[in-house]
């Protein structure tokens, strides 16, 4: 019997059945803008190879106005439906079934030629838009019907119209961006107009048989969104309209909660799912915070919905589904909700990947062939970096034996995974600990290997990581001075606290500093309450009434750094604002521009400027340094004093905070050539 029957269950949708229950939601990559068509397919053929039962591409812009960017990909050409035939027929050939999601921007689009109800200026994009008139709105419906049956023509077995999320049909939706006063706007039932006649108008584009997806905005989570009566009225106008399916969309780009990093509970919002599931006769998609089979399984028993969406975890693991439905769930490479390869990287304009699986989105060049010579391999250090040089190596077929002074594997990714909001982490070591286990690895733990110990070896890497720099404050006798490592391992501290350096790091320390027990990402209804999240048949939007509510800081905590900008700002691009708030809600106080005089056993003593002008005491009961790493080189210096060649790798060659993504992607590709 199947360890997950109600995920591996059949559905069908419209005239297609499929295979599971699995969803792998649109995602963004950038692929598509490369023209790199054979990448594409590769890309999407290893997730139906690996058991997807439906996948939704990126967002495909229906005309120029609507794409998230200009060049953003679409299907205006013979050529561009060719190019799409070769994903959709590289799905087919490996059992899956595809949909192209249509993706209009509206004033999300970071393009002067952007679009959308009224002419309000969106705060993520700097281009105020231009208020469609009725030719302007009949163009855009027609646009988007005529990409539905484009769609079709390229092979894809139906589309997602994506009506969620702040794009353009939710922003005719809700009076926070539509002002009009014509039978596009005003009343709810002029302002769900345009999503509804969209869906008609697809499909009618498609035919009867074609799998319509309609994304639809359960929580917008900002100032005057919908009602929760109004989002059971679109349901039901939209499965009349002859939707297939609801999937479902969680809060607006622009919206000031977060929905979907670390320290988002796991499934925080399908309970919106469940509540929706029984107002309609079609299906139901629930998504966010879903990255295990034992999460999806329990909410489809549970009949919370039909079908479950994950996205990034089928960018960790193309084999999700596989590996579940063969008994191999702890093989399964866990999406950590961390951002850092994925949204950060389409936010910036670089190609989407993946922090645990660097062959996301790189599947035809980044290959890990049987290697035609098995080696010897040592690695020293099994931090993210000398573990995934093991595991690669070791699945290339070479011999490797990993050493490690400490006696459990993980490195730094131990320290990470106590960091309140950060307990995915947890499974990330977990992970990697059950690849280790593995034919071809001999672990060495509380081993501290030395030159001489590697002597035998036709390949050595080292990969021994970092050392906390020292920050050069001068300090007396009897101060309370401890390092980043001592508080991520538990050391008592006061409840008065300086932490020197405010670089992530930093900002772990202060997050852990200011929560005692159990974070709010392990208590859904206590993180609700903390960012103000409420239940949209009680307050409009889902934004409670009385805003957050944080629980009280456990301790005062002062975030310092010597740079003279605002601390946090180099954080990851999709994150950091999530951090920086979390720490305001708990009254930390974060400065910048900081000199640090002293320390004594009184505190901190420190100034500002350039002058040191009026220094002042801090008066804090311990100063915990977080002000940096070196690279562990100890090793790597006797080895070239030896002559003995070998491979530097993760922090140990460049210390960068703890940038887990570097090091696993510059040691999947060292073991790729090994």
């Amino acid at each position: 019997m199947s360890s997950y029957p109600h995920l591996l269950a059949p559905i069908t949708l419209g005239g297609v059945t499929l295979r599971n229950r699995s969803l792998m939601g649109s995602m963004h990559t950038g692929l598509e803008e490369t023209g790199d068509w054979g990448r594409v397919a590769a890309f999407y053929a290893a997730r139906a190879r690996g058991g997807a039962g439906l996948i939704v591409t990126g967002g495909m812009a229906p005309n120029r106005e609507g794409g998230v960017f200009p060049g953003a990909a679409g299907l205006y050409s013979e050529k561009d439906i060719a190019n799409h035939r070769k994903v959709t027929d590289a799905v087919h050939a490996e059992g899956g079934r595809i949909t192209m999601q249509i993706l209009h921007a509206g004033r999300y689009a970071y393009s002067p030629d952007c679009v959308a109800p009224s002419a309000i200026k969106s705060p993520i994009s700097p281009f105020p838009p231009r208020e469609l008139d009725e030719a302007g709105i009949e163009k855009q419906i027609s646009d988007i019907a005529t990409a539905a049956a484009r769609a079709i023509q390229a092979g894809y077995d139906g589309v997602e119209v994506m009506g969620s999320e702040g794009y353009f049909l939710n922003q005719f939706l809700v009076a926070h961006t539509n002002r009009r006063t014509d039978r596009w706007g005003g009343t709810y039932a002029n302002r769900m107009r345009l999503p509804v006649e969209t869906v008609a108008r697809v499909r009618s584009a498609m035919g009867p048989d074609a799998i319509l997806i309609y994304r639809i905005s359960l929580i917008d989570l900002v100032p005057d969104g919908s009602t929760w009566d109004e989002v059971v009225q679109l349901a039901k106008a939209i499965e009349e309209a002859g939707a297939s399916v609801l999937n479902t969309g969680i809060g607006w780009h622009e919206a000031r909660v977060p929905t979907i990093a670390t320290s988002v509970p796991r499934a925080a919002f399908a309970h919106l799912t469940a509540r929706l599931r029984p107002e309609v006769g079609i299906p139901v998609i629930t998504s966010n915070r879903i990255n295990t089979p034992e999460v999806a399984e329990a909410l489809l028993a549970e009949e919370m919905a039909d079908m479950v969406s994950m996205a990034r975890p089928w960018l960790a693991d193309a084999e999700f589904i596989a590996k579940a439905a063969s008994g191999r769930a702890a093989r399964i490479a866990p999406c950590i909700a961390c951002n850092q390869a994925c949204l950060d990287h389409t936010f910036s304009g670089k190609l989407t990947s993946c922090l645990v699986n660097p062959r996301a989105c790189h599947e035809t060049e980044l290959t890990y062939q049987p290697a035609t010579v098995a080696k010897r391999v040592a690695v020293v250090g099994a931090g993210p970096a000398g573990m995934m040089t093991a595991i690669v190596a070791a699945e290339r077929g070479h011999h490797v034996t990993l050493f490690d002074r400490a006696d459990q594997v993980g490195g730094q990714l131990n320290l990470a995974k106590q960091v309140p909001g950060k307990e995915e982490f947890h499974g990330l070591v977990a992970w990697f600990a059950a690849m280790l286990d593995h034919p071809n690895v001999a672990l060495r733990p509380g081993a501290e290997a030395r030159a001489d110990d590697l002597t035998d070896f036709d390949e050595v890497v080292v990969a021994t990581g970092v050392i906390p720099r020292d920050a050069g404050i001068p300090t007396e006798p009897g101060s309370n001075v401890m390092g980043y490592v001592d508080v991520l391992k538990g050391a008592m501290l006061g409840r008065r606290v300086a932490v020197v350096g405010a670089g992530g790091i930093g900002f772990d320390v202060a997050e852990t500093l200011v929560h005692d027990g159990d974070s709010p990402a392990l208590h859904p209804d206590l993180w609700r309450a903390e960012w103000g999240v409420s239940a949209p048949w009680q307050d409009r939007s889902g934004l409670a009434a009385d805003g957050p509510q944080p629980h009280p800081p456990a301790r005062e905590v002062h975030l310092l750094q010597r740079k003279a900008e605002k601390p946090g700002r180099s954080l990851g691009k999709t994150t950091g604002w999530i951090h920086r708030a979390s720490l305001a809600m708990k009254k930390v106080r974060m400065q910048g521009g900081v000199n640090y005089e002293r320390i004594t056993p009184e505190g901190l003593w420190i100034s500002h400027g350039p002058n040191r002008e009026q220094p002042e005491l801090l008066a804090v009961d311990a100063v915990v340094l977080c002000a940096g790493q070196e690279p562990e080189r100890g090793l790597s210096a006797e080895l070239d004093r030896r002559g003995i060649p070998h491979h530097r790798i993760g922090g140990a060659d460049v210390a960068a905070e703890l940038d887990a993504k570097r090091a696993i992607d510059q040691a999947a590709r060292l073991a790729a050539r090994l």
